[in-house]
């Protein structure tokens, strides 16, 4: 814009001044902070985060795993307290602390939003997917252990691979496909050359189903919390909680009524403090989940997951409340099948360019 000067000069036409651009008038084209935020304290949190991360994923099942008693006549670990006991204590925890942070940082005017129609009815579906999993979750840990269990989570990769490729049409390549079948084989031969927790030395067949349900019930929560939770990106996520955590506790109190224990035997019959442990595992675990997961990007998540086995057998090693002991051939086998899963994960950055490089022009290539 020019503007124009009113004063005159003797003999001379109009001063015009050019002004310079505001940089409002400039458009936003999202240059304007790249690179700010990447330097060593940033790179510290995203690490410090990511620490963390494995650190939960592998103090859950192993928390779960040492709550087990010991039959004295069979040998076999079983739960004392009834599996949704700590389930449902969760849920009732986490309703109470996140509508109590509704109330104190965004006051009664939030507290109403949560119970706003179409979001609720939208998490109340998911919750209920939610306590399905943690059904199946407890189910499996009755018969397997902290490590077997977390190996076999790894199995998300081929069904999240499936899933892709029946409802986006997302294909795998011949190398992607080959890695997914290493994974699928190492998993298969630590469960061959390792114990259960059932007493009957062989492969818990019941709780490998459970926990490929469970990773199948994961996968489809995962992708519709994405989905929604960016959808309604506007409400925080304490207040999301509350919404999926309702339709959780009614599943979870539902189920509780049928499983002939938790109301039969008393709630509280057999806790302890390793019992506590599980309920502040669980909990721990809900809230980071939903926080972590929306820092860290897919690879790391990813690693993390597969980094958590790792720490699972070192415990179960060195703990004593675990009769585990170090054995090189299941130490190698804890090793196959997180190196198959980094590779994996590696490889996908590495196909989705060479993807790129086949569709450029030939005359591009040359």
């Amino acid at each position: 814009p020019r503007l124009k000067d009113t004063r005159k000069t003797r003999g001379s036409a109009p001063v015009t001044f050019a002004m310079p651009p505001r940089a409002a008038d400039k458009p936003y084209t999202g240059e304007e902070f790249k690179g700010q935020g990447s330097g060593a304290g940033d790179t510290l949190a995203k690490v410090g985060l990511f620490v963390f991360f494995v650190f939960t994923r592998a103090v859950h099942p192993t928390v779960i795993d040492a709550s087990k008693s010991v039959d004295p006549e069979t040998g076999k670990k079983y739960f004392a307290y009834g599996k949704m006991t700590v389930v449902l204590g969760e849920t009732v925890v986490t309703i109470v602390v996140a509508q109590l942070m509704c109330l104190v940082l965004g006051g009664q005017k939030e507290w109403r939003k949560i119970w706003e129609p179409k979001p609720m009815k939208i998490f109340s579906v998911i919750g209920f997917l939610y306590a399905l999993g943690d059904y199946l979750e407890m189910a499996s840990m009755g018969s397997l252990g902290g490590a077997a269990y977390q190996i076999l989570l790894q199995s998300k990769l081929i069904i999240t691979a499936l899933m892709m490729w029946g409802i986006k049409g997302t294909k795998q390549t011949a190398l992607q496909w080959n890695i997914l079948v290493l994974v699928m084989f190492s998993m298969c031969v630590y469960m061959l050359g390792g114990k259960s927790d059932s007493g009957s030395g062989g492969i818990p067949i019941a709780g490998v189903l459970n926990v490929l349900l469970k990773v199948t019930v994961s996968c489809l929560c995962a992708v519709l919390s994405d989905a929604y939770m960016k959808e309604f990106k506007d409400s925080p996520i304490y207040m999301q909680l509350v919404q999926f955590k309702c339709a959780w506790c009614a599943t979870i109190l539902m189920i509780s009524f049928a499983d002939g224990q938790t109301w039969q035997n008393g709630f509280f019959s057999g806790w302890d403090a390793t019992t506590m442990g599980v309920l502040t595992s669980f909990t721990v675990k809900g809230w980071s989940t939903m926080y972590l997961l929306a820092i860290l990007d897919s690879v790391l998540k990813n690693i993390g997951e597969a980094c958590a086995v790792l720490v699972i057998y070192a415990a179960q090693v060195a703990l004593p409340a675990f009769d585990d002991k170090f054995e090189v051939p299941t130490f190698l086998s804890v090793m196959v099948v997180i190196l198959s899963v980094t590779a994996y994960v590696g490889a996908k950055p590495v196909v989705e360019k060479a993807t790129k490089y086949d569709a450029l022009p030939a005359s591009v290539k040359k």
